[in-house]
């Protein structure tokens, strides 16, 4: 052809091989996100055959990173944050040290540089959080108690991560064992940059762009919609980089951050999904072939260690601290099992340290390889929850001492008088709809005893004048301490239909004539569980808390 279309069979490889890729490893049941690595591999330099355009990836790679971190500031919310961040923040905070500790001192066994330690072992300290939503969909925690913390957690380290990618390139000549003052000024023109930015995007930018995209949306136009979305994704990335001397990465989050200020934000997000993941796939796919695969030959303890560490260093260290702020052994090990992996944020940062010359070829190889195999490993981590949650109840008494005991928050307070724990309603769960079922039960005078895993919760509830018990309402000793021999209704208001049932069970065990109302996640849930005889169901909706409360008020007159 008389023009050059290298553009064109770079993108339609990577897609075509990811998409190939990707269906192997969903019907696998692994992360599509491995195929596309793996996709990444095959054109990659270090594998016969075709080899794509290596520039060319990189730049689409770049776009790739700025619509990833856009999505990022599009989801984040200050207020789920701020629902789990007794745990999250703490937790994450020590996760990262221990785990960049491990990789630290690994790097300089291996004769690295301080520098090069520090950014190995940040990479292998955070965890995906595409993975991570995914795996908690799959198996329906995403809207638990357990799957918020999750989430908080790996919001935190992405906070984290974009703070370390904004200083990386002016700390790397100290990381690099460079020092003097000379390197305070470009620090400091950094991070007064960087200050000027965010200030900018918080002050104005959150009322700008939202108003902005009002008056698009006025037009009725859908494409000119989209087209304001992604216009403003890449523009305010790209201005940070050019004018302030921040990352795109930055940018493109705070672009995400103000569009969410907006009501349209979910439309946003919805509209430009099917964009944000095509380049997604370009951005794994692109790291994919800058990994040589030969490391799994020539270093295979290497690549050992480092699996070890993202599937067992951090994870038990995360397990260790949620156990220490007394949440359930089931929390700690979900949260285990999220961080027990790594990915785009790893990518990343090793990519940008590469670049700056702070970490050597075979170090960016290890992270990749670590990120393939702890993302092939994360299905079965999770599938191993139950059986160890069960095996570690039964052998570790540590366990169950830390899980309980002297915990005030653990069982209702001596004060409460027998006849508040008599004919009352328990509320298994205290999100969104259980919140509702709470405040239109209690305005009809209803005694209310809940069972949260949020142990925030469980204080402001106690606070109000609400009784609560922090727990997982499947242990029976949790649904003992709600008094549940003794209640008139037990109300699940999580979509876990595994869990409801067993709490179905305990709760049928210590007393038969309990009245039970379930929360179904879909409709298919719905009619096996109407089939089972489970107890009344409602398909979550709008209306779930109120249909809900309602259906607890018919029940308590009826048994009057």
């Amino acid at each position: 052809m008389p023009h050059s279309i290298t553009l064109i069979t770079t993108i339609a490889a990577s897609l075509g091989l990811a998409l190939v890729l990707g269906f192997i490893a969903v019907r696998l049941r692994l992360p599509a996100l491995l195929g596309y690595l793996i996709a990444g591999v095959l054109i990659g330099p270090a594998t016969p055959g075709f080899v794509a355009d290596m520039e060319l990836s990189s730049q689409l790679a770049e776009i790739g990173v700025m619509l990833l971190m856009f999505g990022v500031g599009l989801h984040f919310s200050f207020g789920d944050l701020l629902a789990v961040r007794r745990i999250a923040i703490p937790g994450a905070i020590a996760q990262i040290s221990v785990a960049t500790a491990l990789g630290t001192m690994v790097g300089l066994l291996w004769g690295w540089s301080l520098g090069s330690g520090l950014v190995f072992g940040l990479a292998l300290s955070v965890a995906s959080t595409v993975v991570l939503i995914k795996a908690l969909e799959q198996r329906g925690l995403l809207q638990s108690m357990n799957g918020r913390i999750a989430i908080g957690w790996l919001v935190v380290e992405d906070l984290v991560m974009v703070l370390v990618l904004v200083l990386l390139p002016a700390a790397a000549g100290w990381l690099n064992g460079g020092g003097g003052l000379e390197l305070l000024v470009p620090f400091a023109t950094t991070l007064g940059g960087v200050a000027v930015f965010v200030t900018l995007m918080v002050v104005a930018g959150r009322r700008l762009f939202p108003w902005m995209l009002w008056q698009i949306a006025g037009t009725g136009s859908r494409e000119l919609f989209t087209l304001f979305v992604v216009a403003a994704a890449l523009g305010i990335a790209y201005g940070a980089a050019a004018l302030f001397g921040a990352s795109f990465a930055l940018g493109a989050f705070f672009a995400g951050t103000v569009m969410r200020e907006s009501h349209l934000s979910h439309r946003a997000a919805q509209e430009t999904l099917p964009l944000r993941d095509a380049f997604a796939v370009l951005f794994f796919v692109s790291v994919g072939m800058l990994f040589d695969p030969l490391i799994l030959v020539e270093r295979p303890l290497e690549v050992l260690t480092v699996v070890a560490i993202i599937v067992f260093g951090k994870s038990l260290a995360a397990f260790a601290l949620v156990l220490v702020f007394r949440y359930p052994l089931n929390t700690a090990l979900t949260v285990s099992a999220s961080l027990a992996q790594i990915g785009e944020f790893s990518f990343i940062l090793v990519g940008l340290a590469r670049a700056l010359g702070m970490l050597p070829g075979e170090g960016y190889d290890l992270v990749i390889a670590g990120a393939l195999i702890s993302i092939s490993l994360n299905p079965f981590v999770f599938r191993a929850i139950e059986p160890l949650q069960q095996w570690v109840r039964g052998r570790s008494r540590l366990a169950r001492a830390l899980e309980r005991s002297d915990d005030p928050l653990a069982e209702l307070p001596m004060t409460v008088a027998a006849q508040e724990v008599t004919g009352h309603v328990i509320v298994a769960g205290y999100g969104d709809v259980g919140a509702g079922v709470v405040r239109t039960l209690a305005a009809k005078g209803v005694r209310l005893v809940v069972v949260e895993e949020n142990r925030d919760s469980v204080e402001r509830l106690r606070a109000s004048g609400v009784h609560a018990v922090a727990g997982d309402a499947v242990e029976p000793a949790v649904l003992i301490q709600a008094h549940i021999a003794r209640a008139a209704a037990l109300v699940i208001t999580t979509p876990d239909t595994v869990a409801a049932r067993r709490m179905i069970e305990i709760a049928r065990m210590l007393n038969p004539a309990v009245h039970t109302l379930i929360r179904a996640g879909d409709i298919q849930q719905m009619e096996l569980l109407r089939r089972d005889q489970v107890g009344d169901v409602f398909l979550a909706k709008d209306e779930l808390a109120t249909s809900m409360a309602r259906a607890v008020l018919t029940a308590l007159d009826a048994s009057r």
